[in-house]
Parts: C-alpha cells; sequence; structure tokens
C-alpha cells in the first residue's frame, strides 16, 4: 500500500501516519517517489482505507494488486524515465550502452570508448569485477579498472554502467561508477540489492537466468523499497532446453513488463544469444518488440577478448547495428538517443553546417536562457499538445521538454525569432500528402530563421472519442484536413460522418474532451488520447501504412551572421541537445534563377559534376513576380567539405536571391 502525502505535511502529522500504520502491523518506510513523498506500508497488516484517507497530510492512499507495489503501473501509470548525466533512458528515446564484457587495460578500454562513442553509444558498459563460472576465469582489474573506465567515460562524454558483486563493494565503487549493474547471478541476492538500493544511485537489473518476471519485479521492489527511485529492468536471455545460443531471449517479457511496471527495459542481446552473428538481429528485434534500449558487448579485437569474445561485436558490426536501429527507431514510433559529443571531440556540429576542430558551441546550446521572452528554454509549435508536431519535439527532445503551442505556423517562426522560443518545430512535407507550402514560404519572410534538425515521424491515426462513446454513436469527426485525406478509405466506409475541419489534430481530441459528447470523435494520434483522458475507438485507420511527416527544427540566427554562405561559415543558430556532434549530411538551399534558357540546368550541372546527389526539387511561385519561381532543394553533403563549399560558391554565380537554409542530419 502506498500512501502519498500533502506537499505541506507537518513532521508531527508525518509522526502520527507512521505510528498510526505500525501499530496495525505494517513495516513502514518514506522515500520520495517521483514528484512525491510517500510512506510506503507493507507486511500483513489491516486498515480501513476510508479512516487512512482522512488523516490530516494524506493527499491518497494507492493500493495494488501486485506484491510489488512500487514498481506496478497501478501505483505509478506514466513511465519512468530514467535521468544519468545526459542521458534519459525510457520513453520515446532508444538508448544504447556499450563496451566490452571486462576492462583488460586502459589502452583498450580507452579504444573502445572511442570506437561506441563514434558510432552512437551514449553510456559505456565494463565489467571490473567479473562474476566467472570457473574460478580460474578473469576475474576483472577491480577498483584499478573501474578507474581505467571512468577516465575512458570522462574523455568521451559518457557516464558508465559496473556490475557490483558484493554490499561490501557497493559503497567504495559509489564514488566512480554512475549507474549500478546487478547482474543475472546476483537479481535475488537480497542483501546486495538493499545496499545498493540505499545509495540513490540509478539501477541496471538484469533478469536472473531461471527468474520469473514476478520474481524479476520483486527484486526491483527490493532496490526502489531500499530508497533508489531509478531502476532499468534488463532482459538478458533465461535457461530453457535449447542449447544452440547461450540463452533465449525471452522477447514476450518486453511488451509484458512494460504493462505490468512503469519502469523502462532494455535487453543485453549479448548475453541472451552468445554468437556474434546473431546478436544483431535478435537486438533489432528486441527494439521493434519495445525495449527502451539495448547494452551490447563491443571489442576492438574479440578473439583477443579475456571474456566473452565470441557474442562481443567487432566495431564495424556495431556501427552498422546502430545505422539500423537509427532506421528502425521511426517505424515503432521512437528515436536513437544521442548525446553531445564531449569538448575534445575531433569533430563539432556548428548550426546550420560545420567545422573540423572549430570553437566550441555558443552558450545558446548549452541549456542556457536565450533571447527575450520567457527565459526558459522553450521549443515552439502549432497547435494543441498532443498534435503531431509535439510529439516530434518529444522525440527530438525528450518528454519533459518544454514545448509552447501556438496558433499557426507563422507563429513559430515568430516565436524563434522573437526569443520567445529557442527552437521550433514545423511539417515540411507529408509521404502520402506532399510539402507544406505555407513552411517553404515562410523560410523566404523570415531570413533569420535556419534548418538545425530534422525529424522523421510515422504518423500512425486513430478514431478517438469520449469514454462513452462508439462508432455506432458517431455522427461527426474532427480532425485537420490532411487527417481526412490520409483516412479517406476508412471515412468512406461511413458516409453518414460529417466531418468538421480543424488547424490541428491536438486541438480536435482537446475540443472533444471538452465538450464530452460521445457523438464527436477525432482523427488524431494515440498519444493524443492518453493526453486528454479519451478513448481510442479504432487504431491504425489511415489507408496507406507508409504514412511518415517529416519535420524541421528551426532556430534563429546568430545577429550579424553572413547567411548567404554555406556551411563552413556557420549560422550561429542554436543546436538541440544531442544535434551538437552530429556531422551533418544533408543541406537544405533556396534560389531563383535568370529568366533565360538552360538557367536550371546550369544549376543542377554543378551539384552533377561534383557528385553532390540532391534528393528534392521544388518549385514555388515568387511573389509579386508572375511566372517566376524560386526553387527550393535538398542535397546531400560529401565527406569532403570543400567539395560542398566550392559547390556553393559557384551555384551562387549562377543563382539570384540564393539563400542556405541550414545543414542537419538526415533522420532515416
Amino acid at each position: 500500500m502506498i500512501v502519498v502525502l500533502s506537499k505541506n505535511i507537518s513532521s508531527h502529522d508525518k509522526d502520527r501516519l507512521r505510528s498510526f500504520l505500525s501499530e496495525r502491523g505494517f513495516s513502514v518506510r518514506e522515500q520520495v517517489f517521483g514528484d512525491d513523498d510517500i510512506l510506503g506500508a507493507t507486511g500483513k497488516g489491516s486498515v480501513d482505507i476510508r479512516e487512512l484517507s482522512l488523516l490530516p497530510g494524506v493527499e491518497r492512499v494507492a493500493q495494488t494488486s501486485k506484491p510489488y507495489e512500487l514498481a506496478s503501473r497501478e501505483t505509478k501509470s506514466d513511465d519512468t524515465i530514467v535521468t544519468i548525466g545526459p542521458v534519459k533512458i525510457g520513453g520515446s528515446r532508444i538508448s544504447v550502452i556499450a563496451g566490452p564484457c571486462a576492462i583488460e587495460s586502459r589502452e583498450q578500454i580507452m579504444e573502445t570508448a572511442a570506437l561506441v562513442r563514434e558510432s552512437g553509444a551514449v553510456m559505456l558498459r565494463g565489467g571490473a569485477y567479473k562474476p566467472r563460472t570457473s574460478p580460474y576465469a578473469f576475474q576483472g582489474l577491480g577498483m584499478k579498472g573501474l578507474e581505467y573506465m571512468k577516465e575512458a567515460g570522462d574523455a568521451y562524454g559518457m557516464p558508465i554502467v559496473t556490475e557490483v558483486v558484493s554490499p561490501e563493494l557497493a559503497q567504495q565503487m559509489m564514488v566512480l561508477t554512475d549507474m549500478f549493474q546487478i547482474g543475472a547471478r546476483n537479481m535475488q541476492n537480497y542483501e546486495l540489492l538493499k545496499k545498493v538500493g540505499s545509495l540513490g544511485k540509478p539501477v541496471l537489473l538484469k533478469r536472473g537466468p531461471a527468474a520469473t518476471i514476478e520474481e524479476w519485479l520483486l527484486s526491483a521492489e527490493y532496490l526502489l523499497a531500499s530508497g533508489t527511485k531509478d531502476v532499468i529492468l534488463c532482459e538478458r536471455g533465461i535457461r530453457t532446453f535449447e542449447t544452440y545460443t547461450r540463452n533465449t531471449l525471452d522477447i514476450s517479457a518486453i511488451p509484458v513488463v512494460r504493462k505490468l511496471s512503469h519502469l523502462p527495459v532494455i535487453v543485453d542481446p549479448s548475453h541472451a544469444v552468445g554468437i556474434r552473428a546473431k546478436v544483431s538481429p535478435v537486438a533489432l528485434a528486441a527494439i521493434a518488440a519495445g525495449a527502451n534500449g539495448l547494452t551490447v558487448e563491443v571489442h576492438p579485437r574479440p578473439e583477443e577478448a579475456l571474456s566473452d569474445g565470441p557474442q562481443s561485436l567487432y566495431p564495424e558490426q556495431f556501427e552498422k547495428l546502430m545505422r539500423d536501429i537509427e532506421a528502425l527507431a521511426p517505424v515503432v514510433g521512437k528515436e536513437l538517443m544521442r548525446t553531445p559529443a564531449p569538448v575534445s571531440a575531433e569533430r563539432k556540429m556548428v548550426s546550420g553546417g560545420f567545422n573540423l576542430k572549430g570553437s566550441s558551441a555558443p552558450a545558446a546550446q548549452k541549456g542556457e536562457p536565450t533571447g527575450k521572452g520567457t527565459g526558459e528554454y522553450a521549443i515552439a509549435f502549432s497547435g494543441e499538445s498532443g498534435a503531431y508536431a509535439d510529439q516530434a519535439i518529444i522525440r527530438a527532445f525528450g518528454e519533459d521538454s518544454n514545448r509552447v503551442a501556438v496558433p499557426s505556423f507563422k507563429a513559430v517562426f515568430d516565436a524563434v525569432l522573437e526569443g520567445k522560443a529557442r527552437f521550433g518545430m514545423v511539417p515540411i512535407e507529408n509521404s502520402l500528402a506532399g510539402s507544406v507550402h505555407e513552411n517553404y514560404d515562410l523560410f523566404i519572410r523570415y531570413p533569420d530563421i535556419a534548418i538545425v534538425g530534422e525529424i522523421k515521424l510515422r504518423i500512425v491515426h486513430c478514431l478517438i472519442g469520449a469514454k462513452n462513446a462508439s462508432l455506432d454513436t458517431v455522427r461527426i469527426v474532427r480532425s485537420h484536413p490532411q487527417g481526412f485525406a490520409q483516412c479517406r478509405e476508412f471515412l468512406d466506409q461511413h458516409p453518414e460522418w460529417v466531418l468538421e475541419p480543424t488547424t490541428d489534430t491536438g486541438g480536435a481530441v482537446a475540443s472533444i474532451a471538452r465538450e464530452n459528447l460521445s457523438d464527436v470523435a477525432a482523427i488524431a494520434g494515440e498519444v493524443a488520447a492518453q493526453l486528454y483522458g479519451l478513448k481510442v475507438l479504432k487504431e491504425g485507420i489511415e489507408t496507406n501504412p507508409l504514412n511518415y511527416t517529416r519535420f524541421f527544427i528551426l532556430s534563429r540566427r546568430e545577429s550579424g551572421t553572413e547567411m548567404e554562405v554555406p556551411s563552413l561559415l556557420h549560422t550561429g543558430a542554436a543546436l538541440p541537445p544531442g544535434y551538437e556532434s552530429q556531422i551533418p549530411n544533408k543541406a537544405s538551399i533556396v534560389f531563383s534563377t535568370p529568366n533565360e534558357p538552360g538557367s536550371l540546368f546550369a544549376c543542377l550541372k554543378i551539384l552533377s559534376e561534383r557528385g553532390i546527389n540532391m534528393s528534392k526539387l521544388e518549385s514555388r511561385p515568387i511573389p509579386g513576380k508572375p511566372w517566376r519561381y524560386m526553387f527550393y532543394v535538398d542535397v546531400s553533403i560529401p565527406e569532403e567539405e570543400t567539395v560542398f563549399d566550392s559547390a556553393m560558391e559557384e551555384l551562387k554565380t549562377k543563382t539570384e536571391d540564393f539563400r542556405f537554409l541550414g545543414a542537419y542530419r538526415a533522420s532515416l
């Protein structure tokens, strides 16, 4: 039983509550759980819930039907997101932890850290103490190994996680590690769980090889009850009759546990199969099943590894796996987690372009308030909460981002320009409905706005109604016109429904929540239904499941920056967190051409001769100049920056009103 305390509870009332519960046979523990101070009451006590709820200082009482109360979704319905330094595990991000099974030397862990960081890992793993089946196997370097890994993590901007094998070592290791790992062999070492939990650090809890899901969650309960509020569950395979692989990955445990518990779930594919060639397919299957991340063993030379070499990926295999995850992530509605590169990184992205070993990012990139406005880190979008642009912001910036709804796309550009928001999120094209021409035109009207990032969001439409609504009660359907267009086949099955256009999908759902009418439904994403406490009447009603919307992240250019000079002379605009370390591979430009034969061909020839791929070409009328057009072009950026720069310089000589809109990392 969980007793949530009032924010202003007095010490007298708190002591009275403790006594009240203790006298009725409960063991009582106090801790902070999310934003709440709680008293956890366990044991075989008995109490009248109504009487308890009326005591001074009690905000509410939560009873669960599960023996793991703190870990249960009945206690906390929202997903827990665990924060370890700049890394967040849970929610809409996929976070990848990588490193060797064991720390073998300073040189080995430094080399591995550099390799996995370059490929996109956000945390470094490695064993300083190795519990091994054989007493003669390599047992690790102990504290010296942990010191090496801490040095490597600091050098490459990655928090570290390592296994703790005894209560006696926990306090000593706490100073160096950012997250403890409880290994599979120790999942039910309850004294270790209680000690590690009491230290308050994040904990990665691996499932034991013969543990049921309930036993696994009860081990998490030990950690939560002892004091930590940050526990990550790790499925790493269980022992079955199958002997071909090292273990059998219980992939069904991922959706099961996510339904039972609010805690994030990641997967260890290396220990699950124990065969290098099978690690990547199993890892991708885990992401498809809903895992919040992976922990993968990587070694520069697995054939020389002192521990688990056969299941450790070569660096090039890990790099390919990360590319595959990035491609898969949008399909499951998630984004691959990225963190900023450390200051010592070889290459730094500078908004709208990049330079080699350039100056550090401007202050606006480091989470500080910027410009006028609220003084907060704000991201503007058009519509109401729950709109797809809102979901794109969550994908790019995280669930705890400060999202600001404004009434129009123009208002997004205004908010960024005036400093009321540091970033903006606007749709630029849909895979089915085509370009959002209004936003293309706004880039011409707002030359001080730069593109600094790209997000591709899979659009899964749902029919959403009030709690008491059903398909039979619906008379009116509200949504953005594009929502209607993308669900035309489903809507054609109900010609009796009246379609009412709205400015955005989130606003359509919000209007139903305000009116609470059973005869009105909305077309929007499932997130909007959850946000407004409504019901999904039918899921996946879009005509074509290959329905994606491409969004641009906007930021204001630095005052006085030369805006017509591409990549290497940066725009000075702020970058979203995690994007600073990305080398851009795509750019957007716009230009007009002289009114003479072959002028557009001459421009495109410049790109072709330098091997620069053009992925999009679209024309828009120039206001006030009938039958004259601006050309919007998306191009790839070659690895050799000077090739791209020279192409842009020559392109300016062949065009009129050339503008460089920004360089960014393409979202797969």
